[in-house]
């Protein structure tokens, strides 16, 4: 037990270090770690399951940090703790280039930062899905080997931001009970008061959608601990509305919006340190309290040191398969059973849509590997992501590998961001690609992070047809292709698919995404070839001797690309075609292998259903592209690749045109 006065002393380490590091570089957040030093303090020391020496152990708590613009609580933590890599010269570079104290948390910067957030309302559904990977890998492995919690702390612009209402609604439908949320509820955004904006009663929000809720006095340590084992007691979620004053102890600033996004100033701290009792200089802890601290650091080593007592006593196969699996590494067999459905496509060429391939590829790799966690946004039918492998999960029955994430795109791709980061499992699931608009936040901080998240994006064109131009995905090949690190993948046919399926699950720290048709498509690669074509990003598909015309093409419209290269040629005209499944991969490979691939060709055609941004590498600036140039209409798919003139008579004529 900590006495109240050691409590306060702990807890104004956190609020020293954190307003003199934003006071040294001249910008950040003081108010969040100052008025939330309390609760972490309690959580920290008393609660949270977590070893600084072994930052990356299995069974760890998970702390995420939602409200990241606080991100010197969470620095200051590590620090005191005993995070060996965080070192008070890490504190005083605080949001300068190149230092791991970045302005907002950022996942791989430093031991102990689980997610990078500062998006608000990220790290909420970020934390779901940490929850979902726990008890899925819990009912897997069993309670020996995973059982943890995982807790978050958010402010009011987390519960502003839609995404937590998608995701804490989930969270209450599955019954995460080992998810503890702390609301760091002051009352102040950095406009001024919560009451300019919002009259939410966040208490009746969450019981609406079934967590258990509880309010304390932020500043109360016993109060903070008695909540946090009353959520341990919970089969629900629990919500603990943590009422603070931001800035707490700065005498002139406390409880205002001044103190939330500035630096308190030379006269506010010192006049903080003289109502605070706190003689030491800036950066420096007194060395009772850092003592204290760092003895809070080790109080999980036993738990830790008996955990791994346990892993290494349990059942050889059961362990090698959990080691693996939290390693990021795929089974042995990969390659092999991807292999061997490419010689059986080969062998019966199927005529199908990409979303209809993706589902028979998925079929094959869930076959081999258990750690895949299907799902999607309501769309299952549509999104061919559920396979034989894949029993529904549900609140009672985690044993399955699908989930059901609703009408909740947002909230989906960030969940399965928490999945990822958790470790053990690969999250995969899918939407029609127009609505990867609500999950661009999520994929973006996914490419940021680097870590292997899978969307299948199907309905990828004007090819929806009938659902109109609401549902005609236009401009998001380019946006998404826009993104540094994620992996935009528009395979051709149920070959290329299988192969972009397998890049997507190779790449351990990439996400990427999977566009896809809603229409059948010919198979365009007939012959088995061992190598993963698509690795390269773009290659030849049809080779032509002292080609005129060189036809670049994605998915669906390489099949139009090939019929028109056959056309010219019986034309007298010399075609060649190739294939562009992704252009980052093909972005990566030598100049002389991207020489190669764009050619000689005087004419050079692009021809995707979508805008031109993007092609111009391909075709260059003077080249001709077969695409859109606006929105979609709605009608049959066929009416509408002629309504915008994307067939194979408008290349050929266009073929014609230049080449003459």
């Amino acid at each position: 037990m900590i006495s109240r006065e050691k409590h306060d002393r702990m807890a104004n380490a956190i609020r020293f270090l954190s307003m003199d590091a934003v006071e040294k570089a001249n910008s950040g957040h003081p108010g969040l770690p100052m008025g939330a030093a309390d609760v972490a303090t309690v959580l920290f020391s008393r609660y949270l399951k977590f070893d600084p020496k072994a930052p990356l152990w299995a069974d760890r708590d998970r702390f995420v940090l939602s409200a990241g613009h606080g991100s010197m609580l969470l620095y200051s933590l590590l620090y005191l703790t005993g995070y060996e890599d965080m070192t008070v010269e890490d504190l005083k570079q605080f949001r300068q280039l190149g230092s791991k104290t970045a302005g907002h948390p950022e996942y791989g910067h430093a031991s102990g930062i689980e997610t990078t957030t500062g998006p608000l309302g990220q790290g909420i559904a970020n934390a779901v899905g940490m929850a979902i990977a726990e008890r899925k890998l819990e009912e897997e492995f069993g309670s020996d080997l995973q059982n943890h919690y995982t807790y978050v702390l958010c402010g009011d612009g987390c519960l502003m931001e839609g995404i937590s209402h998608e995701a804490i609604a989930l969270a209450g439908h599955l019954k995460l009970n080992k998810l503890v949320l702390f609301w760091d509820d002051n009352n102040i955004t950095i406009d001024g008061a919560v009451s300019l904006s919002d009259s939410t009663d966040q208490i009746a929000r969450f019981q609406a959608v079934h967590w258990n809720t509880i309010k304390v006095d932020g500043h109360n340590p016993d109060e903070i601990a008695a909540a946090i084992e009353a959520a341990h007691k919970s089969e629900r979620p629990t919500f603990i509305a943590c009422k603070t004053t931001i800035g707490f102890g700065a005498p002139n600033k406390a409880g205002t919006h001044k103190v939330h996004g500035s630096p308190l100033g030379a006269d506010e701290i010192a006049a903080t340190r003289k109502a605070l009792n706190w003689e030491s200089p800036a950066f420096e802890t007194p060395a009772d309290v850092l003592e204290a601290w760092r003895a809070a650091g080790t109080r999980s080593a036993d738990a830790r040191k008996a955990w791994e007592d346990r892993l290494a006593a349990t059942e050889e196969t059961k362990k090698s398969e959990f080691t693996r699996r939290f390693a990021g590494e795929l089974v042995s067999g990969f390659d092999a059973a991807i292999d061997t459905y490419k010689k059986k496509l080969a062998e019966n060429p199927p005529t199908v849509a990409t979303r209809k391939a993706s589902e028979d590829a998925l079929e094959v790799i869930n076959g081999v590997l258990p750690e895949t966690l299907g799902g999607s946004a309501d769309l299952t039918p549509s999104n061919n992501t559920k396979t034989s492998q894949m029993k529904s999960i549900t609140p009672t029955d985690f044993s399955g590998r699908y989930m059901h994430w609703g009408i909740r795109e947002h909230g989906m791709a960030a969940a399965m961001n928490g999945v990822a980061l958790h470790g053990g499992l690969i999250p995969y699931s899918g939407g029609f690609m127009i609505f990867s608009d609500y999950c661009r936040p999520s994929i973006r901080l996914a490419a940021l992070m680097g870590i292997r998240v899978i969307h299948v994006l199907t309905h990828d064109s004007i090819g929806v047809g009938e659902d109109g131009p609401t549902h005609e995905p236009v401009e998001h090949m380019a946006a998404l292709r826009a993104i540094p690190n994620l992996l935009m993948f528009r395979p051709a046919d149920a070959v290329e698919t299988a192969e972009c399926w397998q890049l997507a699950l190779q790449n351990q720290h990439r996400p990427s995404g999977l566009a896809l048709t809603r229409q059948n498509l010919a198979p365009s690669r007939l012959d088995y070839v061992a190598e993963n074509l698509s690795a390269k990003g773009a290659y030849e598909l049809v080779a032509a001797d002292n080609a005129k015309v060189s036809i670049f093409a994605s998915g669906s419209e390489v099949e139009l690309a090939v019929k028109a290269a056959a056309e010219l040629k019986g034309k007298g005209i010399a075609a060649r075609v190739v294939s562009v499944p992704c252009v980052e991969l093909f972005d990566e490979q030598p100049d002389d292998y991207k020489k190669a691939v764009i050619g000689t060709a005087p004419v050079k055609i692009g021809v995707e259903a979508a805008v031109r941004q993007g092609w111009d590498k391909f075709i260059g600036a003077d080249g001709t592209f077969i695409g859109m140039h606006s929105f979609g209409a709605s009608g049959p798919a066929k009416d509408l690749f002629k309504h915008f003139g994307i067939t194979v008579e408008a290349i050929v004529a266009a073929a014609e045109a230049k080449a003459a």
